[in-house]
């Protein structure tokens, strides 16, 4: 949290505004609470002043209405004033838990859907706040970051149309699928968000016997493409990292996707260590339960998967049977996204709480200072596990 007996020492871009797109109205609540403890708390002489007008308020969450015409139509609607806001829009477009009534049918709002509404809630801006900002934790579209036949580049797309055309200045991800699409807007503001610390921080506080150390833990890469996350985990653990090779069938596609013929293990001996295995997102889950499989043939204790985000597209029932029968021990996602109240009730889910480190990106960029240190936590992951009696070595 930041230091509340700190000076403020820069002048905010502009009053802080939150608008919080449908399906992310208790993540913007929960980052709101935050925001107005710390300012309430906050001393400095200078909130008094002009340039500090409207930084202390009750809520900074803004009245934005969306609303839906018989034909599935949408419009969003501003009911307060938003010019020379600095404002922060928050969406998950991968919320299927939001619903509206088209030709009398109740349908599940798609991505497409959602990004729409992000952009009618820009549009209602109308071009007055002084700086916009998108906090979008799963990228829309943003498993591809490039071409490889004839086909759309649909993130890339939305990025240049959410920044060159609608005047969006900065874009807020975490764990992106690969980050170089952010190369389709080198000249704008796009920062890569990683959960290393919170999952970390998760697994400390809910893992029974939990030991950091060679001998009885290891870092697994689902994937060649999840690989520098992995390695991340794996240096500021000091622990061993190993890496599955998935061989796929390039001269299909099923479900959108060139389907896997097999995973290879790469990587030192994981009989009798705990594993983490780390990736992006679950998706079906098909791919990380065989991941898991592979693991418990290789003799592996106990098996924990972090994943920033947690889809579940075919259901929970692979991962209840995964669970009942010893092959997983723990899953591990955000709140970033939809979470179904199914979810949060199973016992081998843990939920983690992403909503302070939001709050805290939101609340630096507002004062207009660096988040170079919170984009780095090396140094909070370190003394965190200090803190909780462990000893760590960097790997080399």
């Amino acid at each position: 949290m930041p230091d509340l007996t700190q000076e403020l020492t820069t002048i905010p871009v502009g009053p802080l505004g939150i608008i919080a797109l449908p399906g992310c109205e208790a993540l913007a609540k929960k980052v709101d609470d935050y925001i107005v403890d710390w300012r309430r708390q906050q001393i400095s002489e200078h909130k008094t002043s002009i340039a500090f007008s409207g930084y202390q308020r009750d809520s900074y969450i803004l009245d934005v209405r969306f609303h839906r015409f018989g034909t599935g139509e949408g419009k969003a609607v501003l009911h307060e004033s938003v010019r020379g806001y600095d404002i922060y829009l928050v969406v998950d477009v991968f919320n299927y838990g939001v619903t509206y009534n088209c030709y009398g049918k109740e349908v599940p709002t798609s991505p497409d859907e959602h990004y729409s509404n992000l952009k009618r809630a820009i549009a209602a801006c109308a071009g007055k706040a002084e700086r916009i900002t998108v906090i979008m934790p799963m990228l829309y579209e943003g498993r591809q970051h490039k071409r490889s036949s004839r086909e759309s580049l649909d993130c890339a797309l939305a990025l240049q149309e959410l920044c060159e055309l609608m005047g969006v200045d900065n874009i807020i991800t975490f764990d992106a699928h690969d980050a170089r699409v952010q190369n389709a807007i080198p000249l704008k503001g796009f920062e890569n968000v990683q959960t290393t610390y919170q999952m970390i921080k998760a697994l400390v506080r809910n893992v029974k016997d939990f030991k950091i150390d060679t001998d009885n833990l290891m870092i697994i890469s689902p994937d060649e493409g999840g690989l520098q996350r992995c390695i991340y985990y794996s240096s500021v653990l000091g622990v061993e990292l190993g890496m599955f090779y998935k061989r796929r069938d390039y001269s299909v596609i099923i479900n959108g996707r060139n389907p896997i013929i097999a995973h290879e293990f790469l990587g030192d001996n994981v009989e009798g260590k705990d594993v983490i295995v780390v990736d992006d997102m679950i998706s079906s889950g098909d791919s990380m339960l065989e991941v898991a499989t592979k693991l418990k043939d290789l003799k592996a204790k106990r098996i924990f998967v972090c994943s920033a985000f947690g889809l579940f597209c075919n259901g929970l029932e692979a991962f209840d049977k995964a669970y009942a029968d010893g092959l997983i021990d723990g899953v591990f996602t955000t709140n970033l996204i939809y979470q179904t109240e199914e979810l949060k009730s199973r016992d081998w889910y843990y939920s983690v709480d992403m909503s302070k480190y939001v709050a805290l990106l939101i609340d630096t960029l507002n004062n207009d200072k660096s988040i170079s240190e919170l984009l780095n936590p090396g140094m909070r992951i370190e003394n965190f596990l200090k803190k909780h009696g462990y000893t760590v070595v960097p790997h080399n």
